[in-house]
């Protein structure tokens, strides 16, 4: 079956080609009593190479439930997406915050507080011996 245009040209920018997700109909569960025990209305999607799972059983009809699985699965891969993204952003300002020269007031501070060690441990001394 063909997806809605605009659910392909969500795939579309997510780089997901309709061919990696099964799709299959099953039998729901829940209330609604011999309707829903002898129609398969629920719709299962997977998404094969992120292992993303999508079921839904909202409405009675099965291109409803078809529909709005497709429309889950576009917003669980965005959201998927979005996490790969803002990862990504941060580990490259953490690497670029750990590898910037310090300032000159950061650079002061940290050659006094060695100074300041420095001191302490001369001050020490050795143990004498009797």
């Amino acid at each position: 079956m063909a997806q809605p245009p605009h659910i392909l040209h969500r795939l579309q920018r997510l780089g997901v080609a309709p061919s990696d997700v099964d799709e299959r109909f099953i039998r729901g569960g829940g209330p609604g009593g011999q309707k829903i025990n002898k129609t398969s209305s629920t719709v299962w999607l997977r998404h094969k190479p992120t292992g993303v799972e999508v079921r839904c059983q909202d409405e009675r009809s099965q291109a409803s439930n078809r529909e709005r699985a497709w429309e889950q699965l576009c917003a669980r891969l965005e959201a998927l997406a979005r996490m790969a993204q803002s990862a990504a952003r941060q580990e490259k300002e953490r690497q670029r915050r750990r590898v910037r020269q310090k300032s000159r007031g950061q650079k002061a501070r940290m050659i006094e507080a060695k100074r300041h060690r420095a001191s302490i441990k001369a001050s020490r001394g050795r143990p004498e011996s009797d």
